[in-house]
């Protein structure tokens, strides 16, 4: 649908330069640093060169003649080089906001190195960049308001020590009035309050939902619409719908300069999820500089309605509450037509997190739509929009000091000195000691609030001594290990030796120096998956010891490199006996004492430690089989401890794997234990039917394992999907028992599902009853089994898919955008 859109917007862009709609080109200022000739661009945009200054319109001082050029007769081929603190003033043609672009593209040149350039930038007094570089090319854009009395803004270049500046080309654009408003709704949700007066801004994010980039030939102000798949947390969550650009409606007060028509005519709304109940957010998350506040403004337009008050939702950002039961026709009185809002965000841990969703309680279909969106991040108080670029301060208040003051403290510094080196050889003393004892690993953690803490072993070696496969003894801890060893141990990582690939990254078969057998997980640095799953795992696998988890043997943490070590599964994950591959189908006494083990395994995390831990990633390729098959849970990357006694549930950013998630964690972003016991349930449902959670190419019906088993649970006919190589094997006694397992597993709320200890009970029985049968056939004592069943239901063969997206902040797949919502998974373990 993409593709037929970037055509079709094309053609429209072409006739869209025909009729733009900006500001007179006198108010506007198009500078080309360092060329000697105009440059016309296709967009309608003529860029001055800036050595005709003094010009009317922008001069520089002091002058400078250090110019770099290349072959290209465009925008970048040329930039201008600073030596020292230089201004340029530009003088603009009215009052008000404007639009400041910077252009930064450092050529490359044996007489200036532009890649490790470090300089700053203000314009007007606000400091814009600090300390900035920059390897490659790029854009940076800001609102800066010009006041009265001044039509002239000072754009100055200050090169850090010993360093440069340069700059490839400027614009000054002049803003409508009311192109940004001077009130906005504050979040968590309250009245409109005033907008911050005379800060800068600057532009974060600028995005097109829904529709494709749109690039400056289609917006009458020359900007860049990003699209939104690599922001959209699930990507399979929100569809994309279009409409006749010519039937967007700009309302009186509103100018196209809002936002394109383009950007109006596409929309991501919820995608069907194929569930009765269908409620759950779409959601996009973005990455900003943390302590500072920013303006958040959403556009909306609504052509997905066939008639008024049709679509009702709820917005929420970092997860409170922005718009509550939201009817965007009661603002707008007719559809198809604009509406944008401004919200004042404070992104305190570095994110902005943006939901639509249906409201709990309405008389309408559930839907949301979401057409745009635009970040700007909002100067501080000392008009900075760089927090490094208080750093000077401080060396400036240090000189003021009193010469007394200074004496007093160097006094004291001695005598801390004196006894800080008196510690350090103690410590030193005892650091070489200990590190006869540990093993070789210098990693370097990098800075983070997380506390990490980690087991050392005893062992003179690297590993513990002890020659094992896949049952690692109860004292085996976690170790720091050598990317060398490692390296060794996998033959240079070699490619025959992968045993899978998983978001985090490839993992690989190998064998320590003492003959182990480990599994090698090596991060990927394209990875969205890194620091805090690896630190999670690490933290986790290391406190905890159980027959039925996997055991984490070492880790290493060096420069561009995170891999952990793991106990080798020789059976691998419980999927690819299920289906997918050529092994021999298990028999139901197998598969359930798996799943047994399985439960034995989430028990212990739920009940066995003393904080609770949520597994948070139940699903077949999570659960590992040794050579005798016993299972092990593995994969600790979003585990997260649960609530204290004195909570009910853990408020956090739905992570987990379509096609396993409870939903009724994905609606409220409440977690419990419960959820587990949730996802642990579709994994009873796969290893019945052996076909995945999802299957797209299915009948529609038969899509969802979840709904399909439950169809038939329901009418008291699961027999009716089981796996065809269990026919005329399993125990009617049994696979009631089970089936009753699974559907109180599955049940729409929490507080429904029994917890895990329960489940275990049950899934024992099973097996007894299992046992029993099998005992009376040997009597050739019973007829209680599954026969051959005429009305069985055949399954339609599944393709392999093997890239779903995971329900996960750090999203690593967004191929899958277009497939049916419907609870994705991802088989690949992480």
């Amino acid at each position: 649908m993409l593709t037929t859109f970037k055509a079709y917007f094309f053609i429209l862009s072409i006739h869209k330069l025909l009729a733009i709609t900006a500001l007179p080109p006198s108010h506007n200022l198009f500078i080309n640093c360092g060329a000697n000739t105009p440059l016309q661009l296709p967009d309608g945009r003529s860029f001055l060169p800036d050595s005709q200054a003094p010009h009317s319109s922008f001069s520089f001082t002091p002058s400078s003649n250090n110019v770099l050029s290349s072959n290209s007769s465009q925008l970048y081929g040329t930039v201008r080089v600073f030596t020292q603190p230089t201004e340029y003033k530009l003088k603009v043609g009215n009052n008000g906001r404007h639009f400041l672009r910077l252009h930064f593209h450092p050529l490359s040149s044996s007489l200036f190195n532009l890649k490790f350039a470090a300089f700053s930038v203000t314009a007007d007094g606000f400091t814009l960049l600090h300390n900035f570089s920059c390897s490659r090319g790029v854009v940076k854009e800001y609102v800066v308001e010009v006041g009265l009395g001044s039509l002239t803004m000072v754009l100055a270049f200050s090169p850090s020590h010993g360093s440069i500046a340069f700059i490839n080309a400027v614009e000054v654009i002049s803003l409508p009035d009311l192109l940004f408003p001077s009130t906005a709704f504050p979040v968590p949700q309250g009245p409109a309050i005033d907008a911050p007066i005379g800060a800068v801004l600057e532009t974060f994010y600028r995005i097109n939902a829904g529709g494709p980039v749109l690039d400056s030939r289609n917006d009458s102000l020359w900007r860049v619409w990003l699209n939104d798949q690599e922001f959209l947390v699930i990507p399979s969550s929100a569809r994309n719908v279009s409409t006749d650009p010519n039937a967007i409606v700009y309302p009186s007060g509103v100018s196209e300069e809002a936002a394109p028509g383009l950007v109006y005519a596409t929309a991501q709304e919820m995608a069907d999820a194929n569930v009765g109940n269908q409620k759950f957010n779409v959601s996009w998350l973005f990455d900003v500089d943390s302590g500072f506040d920013y303006l958040v403004r959403l556009h909306f337009c609504d052509f997905v309605s066939i008639a008024l008050h049709h679509l009702i939702f709820n917005v929420y950002i970092n997860n409170q509450s922005a718009l509550n039961s939201f009817d965007l026709s009661s603002k707008t009185m007719r559809l198809s037509t604009v509406y944008f809002v401004d919200f004042l965000v404070n992104a305190e841990f570095g994110k902005v997190l943006v939901q639509i969703g249906p409201p709990e309680i309405s008389s309408t279909p559930p839907n949301a739509i979401l057409n745009g969106l635009e970040i700007f991040k909002i100067s501080d108080s000392e008009g900075n929009l760089d927090a490094s670029s208080d750093e000077s301060s401080v060396i400036v208040m240090e000189g003021k000091k009193s010469k007394r003051k200074v004496i007093a403290i160097v006094a004291c510094l001695g005598g801390v000195l004196v006894l800080g080196f008196l510690v350090a050889a103690a410590f030193l003393l005892c650091f070489r000691i200990w590190r006869k004892k540990a093993t070789q690993g210098n990693a370097t953690w990098l800075a983070s609030p997380m506390p990490i803490s980690i087991n050392v072993g005893n062992s003179e070696t690297r590993v513990s001594a002890g020659s094992f496969a896949s049952s690692v003894p109860s004292h085996v801890f976690s170790q720091v290990l050598a990317f060398s060893e490692i390296r060794e141990a996998t033959k240079n990582f070699d490619e025959s030796l992968i045993l899978g690939v998983g978001g985090f990254g490839k993992v690989y078969k190998g064998v320590l120096e003492n003959g182990v057998v480990v599994a090698v997980k090596r991060g990927n640095p394209r990875s969205q998956q890194g620091l805090v799953e690896f630190r999670t795992e690490i933290e986790m696998l290391s406190k905890l010891r159980h027959r039925h988890l996997v055991s984490l043997i070492g880790y290493c943490q060096e420069p561009n490199e995170m891999v952990l070590v793991y106990e080798f599964m020789a059976g691998g994950p419980l999927r690819k006996h299920l289906y997918g591959s050529d092994l021999p189908a298990l028999s139901w006494k197998q598969r359930l004492e798996i799943c047994i083990g399985a439960a034995k395994g989430l028990h212990y995390l739920h009940t066995g430690t003393a904080e609770m831990i949520i597994h948070r990633d139940v699903k077949t390729t999570n659960i590992l089989l040794d050579e005798n098959l016993t299972a092990k849970v593995a994969d600790f990357g979003l585990s997260r401890l649960g609530p204290t006694l004195d909570q009910t549930h853990v408020s956090t950013v739905v992570k987990g794997s379509f096609g396993y998630l409870d939903p009724e964690y994905f609606r409220r972003q409440q977690l419990t234990q419960k959820s587990d016991v949730y996802s642990f349930g579709v994994v009873l449902m796969e290893v019945l039917c052996a076909r995945p959670a999802i299957n797209p190419t299915l009948p529609r019906e038969q899509v969802n394992i979840v709904e399909w088993a439950m169809h038939w649970q329901k009418r008291g006919q699961l027999e009716r999907i089981i796996d065809p190589h269990l026919v005329d094997s399993v125990s009617v006694d049994s696979l009631k028992k089970y089936g009753e397992t699974a559907e109180k597993c599955l049940g729409e709320h929490g507080i429904e599902r029994p917890t895990m200890g329960d489940v275990l009970w049950n899934l024992e029985y099973a097996l007894q009853l299992q046992e029993s049968f099998t005992r009376e056939v040997r009597n050739e004592s019973s007829s209680n089994c599954i026969p051959e069943l005429p009305e069985w239901i055949p399954p339609v063969r599944h393709t392999e898919y093997d890239s779903f997206s995971n329900v996960n902040a750090d999203v690593s797949d967004t191929a899958t955008s277009s497939r049916l919502f419907s609870q994705l998974m991802d088989p690949k373990g992480r």
